[in-house]
C-alpha cells in the first residue's frame, strides 16, 4: 500500500504516526506544507530495505552499484543541500508548530461553528491542519463570499475546485453509478481560510467578523 502524506506529515492515526501506516509513504516539503522548505522538496518513507534500495536508485537516474551504471529508468530527484539544511532546522520546532496549528484550528472551530460547517477531527486522530477549509451553506455564492472577504483584507483559496473525475486526464475513466455527486457538491462549497501556526486571537477574530459580514 502506497500512502500520500503530502498534507498530513506529522499527524497521528490511532496511535500510529503518518508514514508508518502503509508499505511506502510519500510526503511533500513544498513551502506551503506544514513542514515546508524554501523551494521544491519531498521524501519517501519505507521500512522495507528492497523498496528503499529501488527508490534510492530511481532518484538518481536509475543508478546501480556505480553512478554510471543505470540499471533502470530513473529521474533526477535529489533533495538539494540548501533545502535539506532548512528542513533540519524547521524539524526542531515542527512539533511545537503542530501544537500551535491545533490551537488555531480549535479557535476557528469555536468562532465559526455558527457561520459555516467547520472540520472535525475524529477521536484518536490528529491533524496538522495543512489548510483550514470550511464548507459554506447550500445556496451561498462562494465567489461572492471570497470577493467580499478579499475586500475586507482576508485572503482565501479554493484548493481543489474540480474533482479528479472531472480533470481532463481522468474524465474518460468510468465512475460508479450516477457519478460522484457528493464530491462535486463539496468541491463547489469549500473555502480555505488563512492558516499558519502564528495566527493570534485578534487576527482570527477579525477573520471571523469578516466572514460573518461576507455571508450576510
Amino acid at each position: 500500500m502506497i500512502c500520500d502524506a503530502a498534507q498530513s506529515f506529522g499527524a497521528v492515526y490511532k496511535g500510529r504516526n503518518v508514514g508508518t501506516l502503509g508499505d511506502i509513504t510519500t510526503t511533500s516539503f513544498f513551502p506551503a506544507k506544514p513542514l515546508g522548505c524554501y523551494g521544491d522538496g519531498g521524501a519517501v518513507f519505507t521500512d522495507d530495505e528492497e523498496s528503499a534500495s529501488v527508490l534510492r536508485s530511481l532518484r538518481v537516474h536509475g543508478q546501480g552499484s556505480d553512478k554510471y551504471d543505470n540499471v533502470r529508468i530513473g529521474m533526477n530527484a535529489r533533495l538539494d543541500t540548501l533545502q535539506a539544511a532548512i528542513l533540519i532546522e524547521k524539524l526542531k520546532i515542527f512539533a511545537e508548530e503542530i501544537e500551535a496549528r491545533d490551537r488555531v484550528a480549535a479557535r476557528y472551530g469555536k468562532m465559526l461553528a455558527d457561520l459555516v460547517t467547520v472540520p472535525i477531527v475524529p477521536p484518536g486522530l490528529t491533524s496538522v491542519w495543512a489548510q483550514y477549509t470550511v464548507r459554506l451553506s447550500r445556496g451561498q455564492d462562494r465567489d461572492r463570499v471570497a470577493a467580499r472577504l478579499k475586500a475586507y483584507g482576508v485572503p482565501t483559496a479554493v484548493y481543489y475546485a474540480k474533482p479528479l473525475h472531472r480533470q481532463t486526464a481522468y474524465r474518460d475513466y468510468p465512475s460508479a453509478g450516477n457519478g460522484l455527486p457528493v464530491s462535486e457538491r463539496l468541491a463547489a462549497e469549500v473555502l480555505s481560510l488563512p492558516m499558519h501556526p502564528y495566527l493570534d486571537d485578534a487576527t482570527q477574530g477579525r477573520i471571523a467578523d469578516a466572514l460573518s459580514a461576507a455571508l450576510g
